[in-house]
């Protein structure tokens, strides 16, 4: 059943992934032609910024998702290298369940919000509503859930990133 459950989190993760990459993509693609099309031609297009900016968000929350799995999300390890054992062990249960918790907050006022900006219209980009813009809040939410649970049944929460995660460039 847990194999089961990682393999699915593997394929959430990976679309996670492509999800994220492909908005870097064309972020990096329609920006350039926003410019263009502004100082070049002199007549600016409206819908390149708002696509580009909910693309970033879209982005940012898949991204914090790929780090959360792959223990690359910002955390103070200093406690946890102090403790051992059992201390270690329910630290990292009220952690978890203190994620849980946001993750569950995100997910349900998420909805909510999505529910109640649903008809409302952007104004440089009519064709999309404004609860659609809202929606990577609830759906980060949701799959942070499902990778919560997952480390909860793995029980691994201060493992260390995978070494090909991790950059060997040092920050000092």
């Amino acid at each position: 059943m847990l194999a089961q459950y990682s393999r699915a989190m593997d394929a959430i993760h990976r679309a996670c992934l492509i999800i994220a990459g492909t908005c870097l993509v064309v972020i990096t693609l329609i920006v350039p032609y926003g410019v263009f099309t502004r100082f070049v031609l002199n007549s600016a297009a409206s819908w390149p910024e708002p696509i580009a900016t909910l693309l970033m968000i879209v982005l940012s929350f898949l991204s914090a998702i790929v780090c959360y799995r792959e223990y690359l999300h910002i955390g103070v390890g200093v406690l946890p290298t102090f403790l051992k054992g059992n201390a270690r062990q329910a630290l990292g249960w009220v952690l978890e369940i203190c994620m849980l918790a946001t993750n569950l907050f995100m997910l349900w006022w998420g909805i909510k919000l999505v529910e109640a900006t649903w008809f409302q219209w952007i104004a440089e980009l009519p064709i999309m509503s404004v609860g659609l813009s809202y929606a990577p809040i609830p759906i980060a939410g949701g799959l942070t859930i499902l990778f919560i649970l997952e480390r909860m049944m793995t029980q691994k929460f201060f493992h260390e990133p995978e070494a090909e995660t991790v950059s060997g460039l040092t920050t000092e």
